[in-house]
């Protein structure tokens, strides 16, 4: 049974990338390229002026994400997955990866975009509200946080994606305004505005 009180540490994804470098099928699976689709159709502005990805793994969905951004901060606890990342985006300027630790790291910046996907299950219950207020004090008045995440349980994890979005559905009201969200057969996804 998963702990909430322990976020993952970094050596267990490590591991996972040690063993295979596309372990969850990013590249190939066609699940993650629909859900990829909707995540980047449920931004509502064409354009981004700094954005930041938590949780960017081999950098897929990065290389994406930055085709609509000036800037593109993106962030992955495991050196592994970023040497992936970093390949992937050689060839775009705006992005800026780094290795982090999220929420005890977070960087100094403001940002108009802040995109949480298939993170925050991962985090301890105290991790978890440590996270939200980190992304709220970091986003601009009128920003946009997306968070998209795997619905059905797993075994290792600390948190469940459901619960990770009912907490930022209940706990920020008076920063975060809902704009949208969605369930498919295996992920949701919800869009708030800051306040």
């Amino acid at each position: 049974m998963p702990d909430p009180a322990s976020s993952l540490p970094a050596d267990y994804f490590d591991d996972i990338y040690r063993a295979e470098r596309d372990p969850w099928r990013f590249e190939t699976s066609p699940y993650e390229a629909a859900k990829y689709a909707a995540t980047l159709t449920a931004l509502p502005r064409e354009r981004y002026r700094s954005a930041f990805e938590i949780g960017c793994s081999i950098g897929v969905l990065t290389a994406r994400l930055a085709e609509r951004c000036d800037r593109l901060l993106s962030v992955d606890l495991s050196e592994l997955a970023l040497d992936e990342a970093r390949r992937r985006t050689a060839m775009q300027p705006q992005v800026e990866l780094r290795q982090m630790a999220v929420p005890t790291g977070y960087p100094d910046e403001r940002f108009d975009l802040t995109l949480l996907s298939e993170v925050g299950y991962y985090w301890s219950t105290a991790d978890l509200r440590l996270a939200g207020e980190r992304i709220i004090e970091h986003l601009e008045s009128g920003g946009h946080l997306l968070l998209v995440h795997w619905t059905e349980p797993v075994p290792d994890y600390p948190h469940t994606g459901d619960e990770v979005h009912e907490h930022f559905l209940t706990a920020y009201p008076d920063q975060l305004r809902h704009l949208d969200g969605r369930r498919e057969p295996q992920y949701r996804l919800d869009l708030w505005e800051r306040r």
